[in-house]
């Protein structure tokens, strides 16, 4: 019961920091949402608010990295590509364009728990460094390998913003397509070997 408890806080947590940010996540809608009462707060993050929200944004973060990996073993660049726009469209769409990414969020309203800001460029590191081992892996030279990867994440994560703007994937899908060619660009590209 115990732990039902706090992964309850963190799940809510999540899913709060997807659709309000941090700033717009009180302690108050924390409550509510998990149906936990107040004292489970801090009995199970002794610092607080702050400290949920980051271990929030890691377990967000974590989950992501999984799912990451796991698609990086399976698939192709390309592929990955689309895998990737086919789930932030379905998370889009079944949130009525409410819903982004909870580590962007942490990234973006930092300024209130910069520690999950912190937790934020970590994840994102760690999400990079996939991407770049699974290009390389199909035949992108290293260093576009890693230009490329930057590319695709902060391409992907700002089109996601971007359709949470305009309460439509239209965003997401020209950024995709942009990615593909980019892609299509490095692989045509004859390996340096010196």
């Amino acid at each position: 019961m115990v732990r039902a408890a706090r992964a309850r806080l963190i799940d809510s947590a999540v899913r709060l920091i997807r659709s309000r940010g941090v700033a717009g996540t009180a302690v108050s809608d924390l409550l509510a949402d998990s149906g936990t009462a107040r004292r489970s707060i801090y009995m199970h993050f002794p610092g607080g608010k702050a400290q949920l929200i980051e271990e929030s944004v890691r377990s967000a973060g974590m989950w992501m990295d999984r799912m990451i990996e796991h698609k990086a073993a399976a698939l192709p660049p390309a592929e990955m590509i689309r895998a990737f726009s086919d789930y932030w469209k379905q998370i889009l769409t079944s949130s009525d364009y409410r819903s982004g990414c909870p580590v962007a969020a942490a990234a973006i309203g930092g300024h209130e728990v910069p520690e999950a800001r912190a937790v934020a460029g970590e994840m994102f590191e760690r999400w990079e460094h996939r991407l770049v081992r699974n290009a390389v892996a199909h035949g992108v030279p290293e260093p576009a390998a890693t230009g490329f990867a930057t590319m695709a994440l902060a391409a992907m994560e700002g089109a996601v913003v971007m359709s949470l703007a305009a309460g439509s994937a239209e965003p997401l899908d020209r950024v995709s397509d942009q990615l593909l060619e980019l892609l299509d660009h490095h692989l045509a590209e004859p390996v340096d070997r010196e």
